[in-house]
């Protein structure tokens, strides 16, 4: 079955190219576009797509707030969403994924780096460009001004391993090949993870491990 995508974005062209270049995936299906983050929130609700793709700066409501409506804590139901925009808004992409968004693309990511980050919020999982992992996420620890969360229980040597390779953009197959494991035996130390740090996904786990200066 195709991956059913909803689209937001203020700019016409934008929306236009997006929707060309996702329909023509063969397991990618644009079921909507909106031109604000209030459209998006109601076509989301109506649609129920399998992931939305949202711009930051739109009118009326901003993608930060159409997220945390879709997909921040106490959401029952998440809507898996990929921010797409210029990486000279970094506090407006942390904002994004403190509300709960899956992953975070430049808007000049080709079509194999967007398809992947598709596939990859579908598939419950995150991505984020990896040109800016480890810049963005530094970035968002220096101006973090409350102290981290501790763990629930303390993190095992491997989950530490593990850790320190999310925070550096590496995908769960990348880990398993430089730990010598399977990639299920790393989707379980990630579980693990996110269950002692009370994080929603991999973004989130990458982001503490920043935090707490592990990277």
């Amino acid at each position: 079955m195709s991956i059913r995508v909803l689209i937001a974005d203020d700019q016409p062209i934008v929306r236009t190219g997006l929707t060309m270049l996702l329909d023509a995936q063969p397991d990618i299906e644009v079921v909507g576009a909106a031109a604000d983050g209030r459209e998006a929130i109601r076509l989301a609700l109506q649609l129920r797509p399998d992931v939305g793709l949202f711009d930051i700066r739109m009118p009326l409501v901003d993608g930060i707030e159409a997220t945390r409506h879709l997909a921040g804590p106490g959401v029952t139901d998440p809507l898996p969403i990929v921010v797409i925009t210029t990486f000279d808004l970094d506090e407006y992409v942390h904002g994004a994924l403190k509300a709960g968004a899956r992953g975070f693309l430049l808007k000049d990511a080709g079509p194999a780096l967007l398809t992947q980050a598709i596939h990859a919020a579908a598939d419950g999982n995150a991505l984020i460009a990896p040109s800016v992992t480890v810049r963005l996420l530094a970035a968002f620890a220096r101006a973090e001004t409350s102290p981290p969360r501790q763990p629930m229980e303390p993190l095992t040597a491997r989950e530490e391993e593990v850790l320190v390779s999310v925070a550096q953009g590496r995908t769960n197959n990348e880990i398993a090949s430089e730990l010598y494991v399977t990639p299920s035996t790393v989707k379980a130390h990630l579980a693990s993870l996110m269950r002692k740090l009370g994080a929603r996904n991999r973004v989130e786990v990458a982001m503490w491990a920043h935090e707490t200066g592990r990277i």
